[in-house]
């Protein structure tokens, strides 16, 4: 069948790589895609928030099955769009979507089927949302409502921090209507998470947990980002842990909606804390995560494009997943600058030498100048490696970015430290 997959980044590298394993593919599309993703798919030069354009390409090249990678065109309800169309998706509907796009929704499911997550409270005021955070104390945890690229969220350790966080989301708008409220969070203790899950709406598959790293240097220094690296498994996540979470927080969430009208199908990520009381949900995403794509999909033994479809058809209970019994890392590859104002189009070298290293570099912020990769993103690339346990995937991947060379090239060396300090 011919596939359409929807996003540009390294996530949508990741699930091309291993959507094209599959025998079903006969042909792969990507809108807009990257250089990275063109040796695999046909790259195309559409708007992803044109649900009419989309829609027009997916029925005049016959297309199976589109999968849907970012959050934004969910939210703008593609998914909705191309039902009507009588058009296979893979994807939450842009109602299912407000799991992510708004957290007072998420909270308000939450906190109304006993999902176990932090106390908060939301406010269209900021003069109110002060006054709270004044009361409550700090730390605290200050976020958008909306959608902000994976950056509106501020743990304040001071009531002043708090208070000016309030200010530039509110007042200042840095992250635009995002900002028109904002949810006062409990400022919780614990080791983070993610464990991801396919889902019909009724039957709900965990996948292998990961462990994101936010923060932009060694150590979890500095400002946050939208994830300098990441793991699988997390051995945070015990078995315990694992069936806990899919009881009590992925399939609780997918059952609360379908109670509320609504039919979750796609992917479910579950961002966690696990504290001292348990496992709690920080926040809920509506797509599979970037950078846990890159070591989560790398794991799967089964056939993608099988799952993705049963999701769709509402028969993911007839399916078994299948997972290698190994471990993956990624290491993300930031321009210099990142996340703050970065450069762009500098040369980048050494890719063709990455594969020699039995890795993987999923391309995420790449441009193509005169004939060459250069950088186009404050996250440039993914590199990821498999092997049969953490410590050799970590020495397999570090071998791996040494070999790439961009001006101002800056990551963590520190990725999985959580795993090694565990054991």
């Amino acid at each position: 069948m011919n596939i359409l997959l929807i996003g540009g980044g390294g996530r949508e590298h990741a699930l091309a790589w291993k959507l094209k394993q599959s025998p079903r593919v006969e042909k792969l599309y990507c809108v807009p895609g990257n250089p990275g993703l063109a040796s695999l798919a046909e790259c195309v030069a559409l708007d992803i928030t044109d649900n009419e354009a989309l829609g027009r390409f997916a029925l005049a090249h016959d297309i199976g099955l589109t999968v849907v990678g970012p959050e934004l065109p969910l939210t703008n309800g593609l998914v909705d769009h191309f039902t009507a169309l009588n058009l296979k998706v893979f994807g939450p509907s842009r109602q299912a979507a407000q799991l992510e796009g708004s957290k007072a929704f998420a909270k308000g499911i939450m906190h109304k089927y006993n999902i176990p997550a932090a106390a908060s409270a939301a406010f269209a005021d900021a003069e109110k949302a002060i006054a709270y955070i004044q009361e409550q104390g700090a730390p605290i945890v200050v976020k958008a409502d909306g959608l902000a690229a994976g950056k509106g969220v501020v743990v304040a350790m001071t009531v002043e921090e708090a208070i000016a966080a309030v200010t530039m989301i509110m007042q200042d708008k840095a992250f635009g209507s995002a900002g028109n409220l904002v949810v006062i969070e409990e400022y919780l203790a614990g080791e983070e998470a993610s464990l991801l899950a396919f889902t019909d709406g009724f039957t709900v598959a965990p996948m292998i947990a990961a462990q994101d790293h936010k923060r932009i240097f060694d150590n979890d220094q500095g400002p946050n980002t939208g994830g300098m690296g990441t793991y699988a498994p997390a051995p945070v996540v015990t078995e315990a842990v694992r069936a806990q979470v899919t009881r009590e927080v992925l399939q609780r969430v997918v059952d609360a909606l379908r109670q509320e009208g609504i039919i979750y199908k796609g992917c479910l990520y579950a961002g966690l804390i696990i504290t001292e009381q348990g496992p709690k949900v920080i926040e809920f995403n509506a797509r599979f995560g970037d950078p846990e794509t890159q070591v989560v999909l790398p794991l799967l033994n089964s056939d993608l494009v099988a799952v993705m479809e049963a999701c769709v058809d509402e028969r993911l209970a007839d399916i078994t997943l299948e997972w290698a019994n190994q471990a993956a890392v990624c290491v993300v590859l930031a321009a210099d600058g990142y996340p703050g104002s970065y450069t762009k189009g500098d040369p980048i070298s050494g890719l063709d030498r990455v594969q020699a290293q039995g890795a993987i570099a999923f391309h995420a912020g790449t441009g193509c100048k005169d004939g060459r990769i250069v950088t186009n993103g404050g996250r440039v690339l993914g590199v990821t490696a498999v092997a049969n346990d953490i410590q050799a995937a970590v020495a397999k991947v570090y071998q791996a970015v040494s070999e790439i060379k961009f001006a101002g090239m800056q990551y963590r060396n520190d990725i999985a430290h959580r795993a090694f300090n565990r054991k």
